[in-house]
């Protein structure tokens, strides 16, 4: 009631006559005008449940939401949103074996280019019937995946293809991965020095040198595998190649990138340097 007359008598009025608060109307008010963003927040978090409220409040302003990281904050604790708990990883890491190893060449290394350093790692996805491995290659400056390759085998093959679906199309400066069994093999390593690529790996029980293969293969189980876990092997493969080449590289935003997608951040990228190009 007090709404509909506000425009045609005083407040302080309208508040003394209901026996209301000025304070508490605007309260009311506030939270009436917080309902739209509210079931805006709620469908953001419903189709990217890892997101954190800075990210929220990223993927809001891309749809034209005019908020601060504070008030999403704010909201989100009100409606009693929470990131899922992380699954435990199975190990998938043989570092046991005779093949040759390789230095760490990314430790330090800035890197301010496409293509200067891919990372590859693997991991396990389990479904309504068993599990299947997934490898997968991602290019370090703009996080788009290179190559990637679902088999129901941890054996060479599975990072083979992977690569050589990579390299079809781009190849990079230097490769880093694990000094897992699948990735010092010969076959393997003979594809990059055929290619000049540079092999780079991580020390053996140093997990955070490979840190950036880590955290995709995360974002990867925590964002789709846990969804897919009951289904059959053909709809995971189908589910898990259109999140990969569709959702995690053209509408996922990535605080690393400026709250942009992966390929968004090298069209952008690629636009510059032509600029600079012209302008030179």
């Amino acid at each position: 009631m007090i709404a509909r007359l506000a425009p045609t008598y005083p407040l302080v009025l309208l508040c003394k006559a209901v026996g209301c608060a000025r304070s508490s109307y605007y309260y009311r008010a506030q939270r009436e005008e917080e309902s739209p963003l509210q079931a805006a927040i709620q469908a953001v978090v419903a189709e990217w449940p890892t997101y954190g409220y800075r990210r929220v409040t990223a993927q809001l302003r891309r749809q034209g939401w005019r908020v601060n990281h504070k008030r999403i904050s704010r909201l989100i604790a009100e409606l009693g949103l929470q990131v899922p708990r992380k699954a435990r990883r199975r190990q998938t890491t043989q570092s046991q074996h005779a093949f040759p190893r390789y230095p760490n060449l990314v430790e330090g290394l800035a890197v301010v280019r496409p293509d200067q350093v891919w990372v590859s790692d693997i991991t396990y996805i389990r479904f309504q019937s068993g599990f299947v491995y997934l490898a997968v290659i991602m290019d370090v400056f703009t996080r788009l995946i290179r190559g990637w390759q679902l088999g129901q085998a941890l054996d060479q093959s599975l990072t083979l293809l992977a690569l050589q679906r990579a390299l079809a199309q781009h190849t990079p400066e230097i490769h880093h991965s694990d000094q897992g069994v699948q990735y010092a093999a010969t076959a393997y390593t003979q594809v990059l020095e055929e290619a000049g690529v540079q092999i780079s790996m991580a020390e053996v029980g140093a997990a955070w040198q490979n840190g950036h293969a880590e955290r995709l293969i995360r974002t990867i189980k925590e964002e789709e595998v846990q969804l897919a876990e009951d289904v059959d092997y053909a709809d995971a493969v189908q589910q898990i190649g259109r999140f990969l080449n569709e959702v995690y590289m053209h509408k996922r935003i990535h605080s690393a990138l400026g709250y942009l997608t992966p390929a968004e951040f090298e069209e952008q990228w690629h636009r510059a340097e032509a600029q600079t190009l012209v302008d030179h």
